[in-house]
């Protein structure tokens, strides 16, 4: 909850402007955290208890224009509360300030590193990050947490939010065909979450080598069905030849017995011979 005087009756944000009509001046502005937000998409897909705003006015007055950053999160906030969509941000409506605030700095610089720091601190937003790519001495990426009502710079890339359970941080990678920088989430042991192409393509890895593994599967199993029919080949030879020597073992004894019979019918006794 905010802790100043409101007015006693507030306008909703269907009847604030929900725009400040002012263009982003650098493409960054708005990849870098539609990043951000894509990857939460997929993410927290069943959560439906947050909110990532680009380039949205958060109204914290009705009298004053809305301060707007190039992204922020809220969470414990509606996803969706009708097929419109949030126009804009309104304090007082959601009951909720923003635990985290990105600004992308551009060539025009918007006193992200002043103004700003003291804007959002009075607001009470937890963690304030600002990127740029253009800082030679000092990190492109510097994530502020308000504590005692006043940012402390947070040392590391990737930095750990608890409060929110992702790290955030930079690193070089691929996001719309384009080779750069980029900031990214990260999970507690400082591994990045990977973009939805780089999900997409890793599930058509996994899907192929399924294929491949199915099909390795279906040749050993022509094969071991080749050997049992080879098997059962051998044992119809094998029962052949028994046959076989069963039959020329009958005719054996056959001869045996004419001989004897003959022998007996010269009068010489068989069993005596020797």
């Amino acid at each position: 909850m905010l802790d100043y005087n409101l007015p006693r009756y507030l306008p909703s944000a269907e009847e604030l402007p929900d725009s400040d009509e002012t263009p982003v001046d650098n493409e960054l502005q708005e990849l870098i955290p539609g990043l951000l937000k894509a990857i939460l998409l997929i993410l927290w897909t069943e959560r439906m208890d947050w909110l990532f705003g680009i380039d949205m006015g958060i109204y914290y007055h009705p009298d004053k224009p809305p301060i707007v950053p190039d992204g922020f999160l809220s969470l414990g906030v509606e996803r969706f509360y009708d097929e419109e969509l949030r126009p804009s941000y309104v304090l007082w409506d959601e009951n909720v300030v923003p635990i985290f605030v990105l600004e992308v700095v551009s060539q025009n610089y918007r006193k992200e590193y002043t103004t700003k720091l003291d804007e959002y601190a009075a607001l009470g937003v937890l963690y304030y990050v600002i990127y740029s790519s253009r800082r030679r001495r000092k990190p492109h990426l510097e994530v502020h947490k308000l504590v005692n009502g006043k940012y402390e710079l947070q040392e590391g890339n990737p930095v750990w939010l608890p409060e929110i359970g992702l790290g955030i941080g930079c690193e070089r990678g691929n996001y719309c065909g384009v080779t750069r920088e980029w900031m990214y989430w990260y999970d507690e042991q400082g591994q990045r979450y990977l973009t939805p192409a780089e999900q997409i393509k890793q599930e058509a890895q996994r899907a192929q080598q399924e294929a491949q593994r199915a099909q390795q599967e279906a040749q050993r199993a022509q094969q071991e069905a080749q050997r049992a029919q080879q098997e059962a080949q051998r044992a119809q030879q094998e029962a052949q030849r028994a046959q076989q020597e069963a039959q020329r073992a009958e005719v054996a004894e056959q001869k045996v017995q004419q001989l004897t019979e003959k022998l007996r019918a010269l009068g010489i006794d068989p069993d005596n011979l020797g």
